[in-house]
């Protein structure tokens, strides 16, 4: 098997799941004769380890599972993944994926591309797919930088950033993933870092399990380009006081003892973060299956791009919706029983084609 070879193409069936005699799978399964090649202490590492350790748990054959990826460092994972894939082109990962995934529903199929692949040429691609519901897995790798190609500004990069292409500082506002992603009304998206290996682990298995596109973005560490820009959240003093980490069903709390709390505004209806004493009944609690996005993209708000106090991790919304390729499937099925099978040469040459004379 091949990394960047794309599988056959028989008729659409239900996921398989990895044969009994071959049922122990493990991280080793899951990687390629391929050398991994990033900066040393690049946190794509730490990612790839994540998701080689988890794979297995899935219970897929290697055959059934693809990853696709677009232009850029995180776009090299297709080659360290013993699955099938395809390194594409700027931009378009998620375009590309969505034709695999509509016609070859026993496939699971994943998405990985970082900020600047996916916000700024890829932009419309992404929204798109999440709008649809396409059956996707989008891993969005964030370092706010544009890495490959040496330390430019990304569309995540903070306001006034300094850079090799904003010399005198970046004049643009960045991107919000989680809140674009909110905004095109995904009906799963979260939120994790690099080094937290059981909270990304525990993340990917949640979104590996959710009908629909799932996009998570992962907060990663650039170390040669933009080093430290998530020390924040990192470091263990600072962390403690500045993660938020939601939690279906629990209180919003968060801190050393979890003495701070986010709580909305009954005038504006934002939301803040308070001492906890004295405003336990005003506390949120998470609901990450609340029907409409509105709290979901409050919390997306609440971390500040310069400083990332306060910011939360973990899922933000995780609701079922009609997923395209079954809907598209199912029109397909129906456009059949009543018309036959399509034809194509009539549909070329038919009524609704001319010729220009020359």
């Amino acid at each position: 098997m091949t990394d960047t070879q794309t599988a056959p193409t028989p008729a659409p069936a239900p996921l398989s799941l990895v044969p009994a005699a071959q049922a122990r799978q493990s991280a080793k399964d899951f990687k390629s004769d391929q050398e991994v090649r990033w900066c040393p202490g690049c946190g794509d590492y730490a990612v790839l380890a994540a998701v080689q350790g988890f794979m297995p748990t899935l219970g897929l054959a290697r055959e059934n599972i693809v990853f696709v990826s677009g232009i850029g460092c995180s776009s090299r994972f297709p080659y360290y993944m013993n699955t099938y894939g395809m390194h594409s082109i700027h931009g378009r990962a998620p375009a590309i994926a969505t034709g695999l995934a509509t016609s070859r529903q026993d496939l699971s199929v994943w998405v990985v591309t970082g900020d600047g692949d996916a916000l700024s040429i890829g932009g419309n691609h992404l929204i798109h797919a999440l709008r649809r519901n396409v059956n996707l897995k989008i891993l969005l790798f964030n370092n706010r930088i544009y890495g490959l190609t040496k330390g430019q500004y990304s569309p995540t990069s903070e306001t006034g950033k300094l850079t090799k292409s904003s010399p005198m500082g970046s004049l643009e506002a960045p991107f919000n993933p989680v809140s674009l992603a909110l905004g095109a009304e995904a009906s799963f998206v979260a939120r994790t870092v690099d080094s937290d290996r059981k909270h990304l682990t525990d993340v990917l298995q949640q979104a590996a399990l959710h009908p629909g596109t799932a996009l998570v973005e992962i907060y990663q560490n650039c170390n040669i380009f933009n080093d430290g820009a998530f020390e924040v959240l990192k470091d263990r003093d600072q962390a403690a006081e500045a993660v938020i980490r939601l939690e279906h069903g629990q209180p919003i709390r968060f801190g050393t003892d979890h003495h701070k709390g986010v709580v909305r505004d009954p005038a504006t209806g934002d939301l803040h973060v308070v001492e906890a004493a004295g405003n336990e009944d005003r506390i949120l609690t998470h609901d990450a299956h609340a029907t409409h996005p509105t709290t979901a993209f409050a919390l997306s708000r609440l971390a500040d791009p310069d400083t990332l106090h306060h910011t939360p991790i973990g899922v933000f919304r995780s609701i079922q919706r009609p997923v395209y390729d079954t809907q598209m499937t199912h029109q397909l099925d129906t456009a059949t029983q009543q018309h036959g099978p399509g034809d194509l040469t009539t549909l070329l040459t038919g009524n609704d084609t001319w010729t220009v004379a020359g």
